[in-house]
């Protein structure tokens, strides 16, 4: 499977499936406890996103998770996490099952995150950005006792306007850069991520979080970026102006959410490197994944205590990931025998 685009511009193909899962259930999918999957991988930013998102609200009880592995091929990711490489709900090996379950023609990408209604077998949505904002609005009745407002009413117009530059700049920037197939598309890419980065660290110098003084959606998407920055894009993409850690702000915002409860403790630093340096053979063909980064300074002060808010708003954190949800030892910070700490001010 080809990433890079010969021709110059990379161009996400964005045709997702716009079923939603809602209160009223006006699509044919009504929320209810239980019935639905929601199918993730750890390596993916778009994914992770939903992981997030439904550990801040509280609902693991209500719709389950299943955790595709780190890698995949041109048919599609793959439960090789699970005993005897099948999904211990839906019973399938690959995610390509439940799409062609409802779509048996289906000629659009098979990608993470996608939800998927267990009695039928058969793929709901995998709209990414309809996903969490519908985990907050359409499933509020299921949240957890104190869960936060991530989307709420009066800034939601802000948040949108966020989500919109960031998506285009710097959550899909990266890939702009990294699957460009001539140097002009590449540095174009590159000097359109960097210049946003920029603004974004003179936004973030003044403020704790992107919108408001707690931690909204917004928040979220920006974050699960940055948590890979080091990691995969600025030597696998080739977005080499500077680590993240050599982005003083902006580092020190990542450190913030990442020792918050529910964003550091979704984080899987090994499934991220194996997913980009094995998956994408045209960009290296060695397949061979780094060693690096060093971890242990993810978990180092970040002093943004100063600027006020209050991670959480009136409510409350999230309690510790189930024990079945647990990124594996080793696979973060905890590899030096450290763990996030759990910023509750």
């Amino acid at each position: 499977m080809a990433y890079v685009n010969p021709s110059g511009e990379f161009n996400r193909d964005q045709r997702y499936i716009p079923t939603r899962i809602t209160e009223d259930g006006r699509d044919g999918y009504p929320v209810e406890p239980g019935r639905y999957r929601l199918i993730v991988s750890r390596a993916c930013p778009w994914a992770n996103r939903a992981i997030i998102v439904r550990r801040l609200l509280g609902l693991e009880d209500v719709l389950s998770m299943g955790i595709a592995g780190p890698t995949h091929d041109e048919r599609s990711w793959t439960f090789d996490l699970d005993p005897g490489g099948r999904d211990p709900v839906l019973g399938i090996e690959r995610l390509q099952e439940a799409y062609f379950a409802r779509f048996p023609d289906y000629d659009k990408g098979i990608t993470v995150p996608a939800i998927v209604d267990v009695p039928t077998g058969q793929v709901v949505t995998n709209d990414f950005a309809q996903i969490t904002i519908d985990l907050s609005l359409e499933w509020a009745r299921h949240h957890r006792t104190g869960a936060p407002q991530l989307y709420p009413p009066d800034l939601r117009e802000h948040i949108d306007k966020i989500n919109r530059y960031v998506f285009a700049d710097v959550n899909n920037g990266v890939y702009r850069a990294g699957f460009a197939g001539t140097q002009e598309a590449y540095e174009k890419a590159y000097a359109r991520l960097f210049a946003r980065l920029d603004k974004l660290s003179d936004l973030l110098a003044g403020q704790r979080y992107l919108v408001g003084d707690t931690i909204t959606e917004a928040d979220v998407r920006l974050f699960t970026t940055l948590a890979r920055f080091d990691a995969a894009y600025h030597g696998h993409f080739k977005c080499n102006r500077s680590k993240l850690t050599e982005m003083p702000v902006l580092w020190a915002y990542a450190r913030d959410l990442f020792q918050t409860p529910g964003f550091g403790d979704t984080i899987d630093f090994i499934d991220i490197k194996k997913h980009y340096y094995v998956v994408h053979k045209d960009i290296n063909p060695t397949r061979i994944v780094p060693a690096g980064p060093d971890l242990t300074n993810w978990l180092t002060e970040h002093g943004r205590e100063k600027l006020g808010g209050r991670p959480f708003g009136d409510g409350t954190p999230p309690p510790p990931p189930k024990p079945g949800e647990r990124v594996p030892a080793g696979h973060g910070p905890d590899a030096a025998g450290l763990t996030p700490a759990s910023t509750t001010d």
